[in-house]
């Protein structure tokens, strides 16, 4: 009877005072505990779901578009408790923001469209793209589930309450909100949506990235990178066969890294010992 469907979920003395309502009397209370404590069923004594603990997501990128980034941040509007709220879409290999959307809410909806304008801008094929997001609503949202099935993209998650698993994401919106122009409070929508604009072409532009040696992230997005480096190096090597008392040795320019991983995996220590 402890065991049964009814009762499954019940405490015993839920279960002894139902049963003496209805006329019944099986056992005391205390009868009940001996016997659940004898199989080891004080405590649950339904059937329990195991939900498979989150793995680390393991991303890695070895060129442009092939690993996103996605967030969604808060901007402070004119008054207290008023918020819009920032969507941006980052390129992990190049750090290039492939899409960004000022609203004045979160919208799973809003999240739809931005990443399906997106991908239609880039011109993603089907098994190309694999797009990272935390587990906020809108990441997790069927609308934007079925989307990404229908493109052929692949979704990633990050662990519940890990926040560095989304780390690209996380320095860009530090980088933003450190700008030293970036307002206490946007007067407007329109406001808020005029310093993106801004922020995001210096970004992208002429902001020369440290991750990415030094390049503005759509001269790697665009695959620029390797002319401007060979200039760069040129630059260098002129100015060392002039002057090479000034360095300690031959100055080579800064490369953009060949993979950029979210997570990389561990090394093997019982391999590499």
């Amino acid at each position: 009877m402890l065991n049964s469907e009814r009762f499954c979920d019940q405490a015993p003395a839920q279960i002894w005072a139902t049963l003496l309502d209805e006329g019944h009397y099986l056992a005391s209370v205390s009868t009940m505990y001996r016997i659940l404590r004898s199989r080891h069923q004080v405590r649950e004594r339904r059937q329990q779901s195991r939900h498979p603990a989150h793995l680390k997501p393991e991303l890695v990128a070895t060129g442009a578009n092939q690993v996103w980034s996605w967030d969604i941040t808060k901007l402070a509007g004119p008054h207290k408790w008023n918020w819009f709220h920032l969507y941006v879409i980052i390129d992990v290999w190049s750090r290039f923001a492939v899409g960004w959307l000022v609203a004045p809410r979160e919208s799973d909806r809003l999240a739809h469209d931005l990443i399906a304008a997106t991908i239609q801008v880039e011109g993603i094929d089907r098994e190309q793209l694999t797009l990272h997001a935390d587990r906020g609503s809108s990441m997790t949202s069927r609308t934007v589930a079925q989307l990404l099935a229908d493109l052929g993209v692949t979704r990633s998650h990050s662990r519940p309450h890990v926040s560095n698993d989304n780390p690209y994401s996380e320095s860009q919106f530090k980088t933003l909100k450190n700008t030293p122009r970036f307002p206490e409070r946007f007067a407007s929508l329109a406001h808020a949506r005029a310093f993106v604009d801004e922020f995001f072409e210096h970004y992208n532009h002429h902001h020369r990235h440290s991750g990415i040696g030094y390049h503005t992230p759509a001269s790697v997005h665009l695959g620029h990178h390797t002319t401007i480096r060979a200039h760069r190096q040129a630059v260098l090597d002129h100015a060392y066969a002039t002057q090479p008392h000034r360095f300690r040795r031959p100055p080579i320019a800064p490369a953009v890294p060949d993979i950029a991983w979210i997570n990389p995996p561990e090394p093997n220590l019982s391999q590499s010992a």
